[in-house]
């Protein structure tokens, strides 16, 4: 068995693989390329690293900063829906007025996400609100509500172009009186 396993020896690829050659110094000239660091920059930079955090640390943020970032975020959230508008508008504008499938997906979108959106306002605003900044965020949620109504607006528009709104008055015949005719006109011969 020992002379089968002598004669069988692994390619040097495979040797290499399992044992990688040492670490070969770069000549002088040629730089790293970028986000590949060397191995002894690494090292270097680590140990500056855990000096200067240890040597920098940021104090705590006031509970107003902390207010502030909160208001900035809240409105972030609140002008998410008007970011999509855009889009959303386009895509229904190319899918046509006609009854298909994917008009009909579009339209339902269009009025799913600006229902959900209204309902799950307090869940969207509940981790920025704080006893100090309630009255603001009221107002953000408030923006909040009337975007996705303009999203919701848009859907409405889809709609009306699809010809689905009973706006006309031939919608409406199920429910017109029949008119009484005032006179009769008989022919003669």
């Amino acid at each position: 068995m020992s002379a089968v396993a002598a004669s069988i020896s692994l390619p040097t690829w495979a040797a290499e693989l399992k044992n990688p050659p040492a670490y070969k110094s770069k000549q002088a000239g040629i730089p790293d390329p970028p986000g590949y660091p060397s191995t002894q920059a690494t090292s270097n930079s680590k140990k500056k690293d855990a000096k200067d955090t240890k040597a920098v640390q940021r104090k705590a943020p006031t509970p107003d900063e902390m207010d502030t970032l909160k208001l900035k975020k809240a409105w972030e959230v609140a002008l998410a829906p008007i970011k999509s508008l855009p889009m959303t508008g386009i895509m229904m504008y190319m899918s046509g007025n006609s009854l298909q499938i994917f008009s009909i997906m579009m339209v339902f979108m269009a009025f799913k996400n600006p229902i959900m959106g209204i309902i799950g306002t307090n869940q969207a605003f509940e981790r920025f609100e704080t006893e100090t900044n309630r009255t603001k965020i009221l107002q953000v949620k408030l923006t909040y509500v009337v975007m996705q109504l303009l999203a919701l607006a848009l859907g409405i528009w889809k709609v009306n172009g699809m010809g689905l709104l009973p706006t006309t008055r031939s919608d409406w015949l199920a429910w017109e009186a029949q008119r009484e005719a005032v006179e009769h006109a008989v022919p003669a011969l």
